[in-house]
C-alpha cells in the first residue's frame, strides 16, 4: 500500500469513527438538555410525579408554614437551619447592608424611564462588582460578605428603580423593619399590614430555589469560571428575564383580565384547546401533578382576599383551574406557581413589571447556594455539541463570490 493509499485509508477510518461518534451523540441528544444531569447537588429536590419539593430535605410546606425567608436563605446557602444566635446575626448583617452607594443610585437615575426593571436590575447587580472588586473565593469571610450584600441590596435596587423611573427619590430602607416588610415599605412608603408582609415572605420562600432551572444553570456555568458572585447573579438575572422563564405570572394576569368573567372561562379554554394555544400558569417541565407551591399560594391568596377584599380575577382563576383540571388533567397539565403569584402581588399593589424582579429577589438565595456549592468542587463547564455544518468547504476569493447571500 502506498503512502497516499495509507493516508486515504486512515482518513476514511477517521471519518467513519467521527460519523459513528456523531450518530451516537445524536441518539443521546436532548433539546434543551431535558432530563440530562448537569451537576450533583444537595440543595433542593423535586419529585414531579408526586408533587414533592424539598429544600435541604425539608418539605416546602413546612418551611412556608414555619420559617421566614432569611431563615430559608440561610438554610439553602449554608446547608443547615440556623440557631437562634446565627439567625439574629444574619438578619442584623443584612439589615445594615441594605443601602446602596450613591454612585449606583446616580447610575440608575440615568436609566430610561421606559426600561424594564429586570434590565435595570441586571445592570445594577453587575455594577456592585465594581465596588466590591476583591475576589477571594477561598475566603469564608469574603463569601459571607458577598452573600449578605446581594441579599440585602437587590431588594433596595428593585424598589429604588420603581421610584426613580417616576422621577422620585428612592425611599430609604428602615432598620426597624424585617426583610419583607421593609421591601414593601420601600415600594410605597407605607408600612404593610402584618398579613401582607407574611404572605409576601411566603412568596419569597416558595420562589427561593428550584433545582437546575435555566437561571440557576446560568449561575453555575458563570460561577464555574471563578468570576465574582456579582457577575454570577447578574448572569442569572439576565436569564430569568426571558419570557419562557420568569415572566409567566405577568401573562397569567393578562389572561385573567382578557377572560373578564367567570362565564367566559370555559369558552376561552375551549378556544385555547382548539387553537392549541398555551394556557398561562398551567403545565410544568417537571411537575406532572399540581405544583406544590401553587397549592400553598392558593391558601395565601384566600387569607389575603378575606382580609383585604375580593378580586374578580381570583374567582376567574378558581373556575379556570377547575375547568383545566377537568379537560386536561389526564394530560398532566395542572396549575403551577405562576398561576396564583401574580394575584398576590397585584393585591399588594405591586406593578406587573416588578413581578419578575421580585422572583429574582427570592431566587438570589438559590443562586448563591449553587454558587457556593459550585466553588466547593469546581470544574468549568465545557459541554460538547453535535456539528451539523459542512466539511472541507472551499474558500472563495472575494472577487469570485456571488453577491447573493446564502439562504
Amino acid at each position: 500500500m502506498t503512502v497516499a493509499e495509507a493516508s486515504k485509508a486512515e482518513a476514511n477510518t477517521v471519518e467513519a469513527n467521527t460519523a459513528e461518534a456523531d450518530n451516537k451523540a445524536c441518539i443521546e441528544f436532548k433539546p434543551g438538555l431535558e432530563g440530562i444531569p448537569a451537576t450533583k447537588s444537595s440543595i433542593s429536590y423535586i419529585n414531579g410525579q408526586k408533587g414533592i419539593l424539598e429544600y435541604r430535605g425539608i418539605p416546602i410546606q413546612q418551611l412556608a408554614s414555619g420559617a421566614g425567608f432569611l431563615e430559608t436563605a440561610y438554610l439553602l446557602i449554608w446547608g443547615h437551619l440556623p440557631s437562634e444566635k446565627e439567625l439574629v446575626e444574619f438578619e442584623y448583617e443584612i439589615c445594615h447592608h441594605r443601602r446602596i452607594k450613591y454612585r449606583i443610585r446616580d447610575m440608575m437615575k440615568c436609566f430610561p424611564e421606559t426600561g424594564h426593571p429586570m434590565d435595570a436590575l441586571q445592570a445594577s447587580a453587575a455594577a456592585l462588582g465594581l465596588f466590591y472588586s476583591r475576589r477571594a473565593l477561598d475566603d469564608p469571610e469574603y463569601i459571607r460578605a458577598a452573600v449578605v450584600r446581594l441579599l440585602a441590596k437587590i431588594p433596595t435596587m428593585v424598589a429604588a428603580f420603581k421610584q426613580m423611573r417616576k422621577g422620585h427619590d428612592p425611599i430609604q430602607p428602615r432598620d426597624d423593619l424585617d426583610y419583607s416588610t421593609n421591601f414593601l415599605y420601600m415600594l410605597t412608603e407605607r408600612e404593610p399590614d402584618p398579613l401582607e408582609a407574611r404572605v409576601f415572605d411566603v412568596c419569597l420562600i416558595l420562589h427561593a430555589e428550584h433545582t437546575i432551572n435555566a437561571s440557576t444553570f446560568s449561575a453555575r456555568v458563570t460561577a464555574s469560571t471563578l468570576t465574582d458572585p456579582y457577575a454570577v447573579v447578574a448572569s442569572a438575572v439576565g436569564t430569568l428575564a426571558g419570557p419562557l422563564h420568569g415572566g409567566a405570572n405577568e401573562e397569567v394576569l393578562n389572561m385573567l383580565e382578557e377572560i373578564g368573567s367567570v362565564e367566559n372561562v370555559r369558552p376561552y379554554l375551549n378556544s385555547c384547546i382548539e387553537r392549541k394555544a398555551k394556557i398561562m400558569g398551567f403545565g410544568h417541565r417537571v411537575y406532572k401533578v399540581k405544583d406544590p407551591r401553587a397549592t400553598i399560594l392558593q391558601d395565601q391568596v384566600k387569607k389575603l382576599f378575606e382580609k383585604l377584599g375580593q378580586d374578580r380575577c381570583y374567582d376567574i382563576a378558581v373556575e379556570l383551574e377547575k375547568a383545566v383540571e377537568e379537560k386536561l388533567g389526564k394530560k398532566n397539565i395542572y396549575a403551577n406557581v405562576d398561576f396564583y403569584s401574580g394575584l398576590v402581588y397585584r393585591k399588594l399593589g405591586i406593578p406587573k413589571d416588578l413581578f419578575t424582579p421580585i422572583f429574582a429577589i427570592a431566587r438570589v438565595a438559590g443562586w448563591l447556594a449553587h454558587w457556593k456549592e459550585q466553588l466547593a468542587e469546581n470544574r468549568i463547564y465545557r459541554p460538547t455539541q453535535i456539528y451539523t455544518g459542512a466539511h472541507n468547504a472551499p474558500y472563495i476569493a472575494l472577487g469570485d463570490r456571488s453577491s447573493q447571500s446564502p439562504s
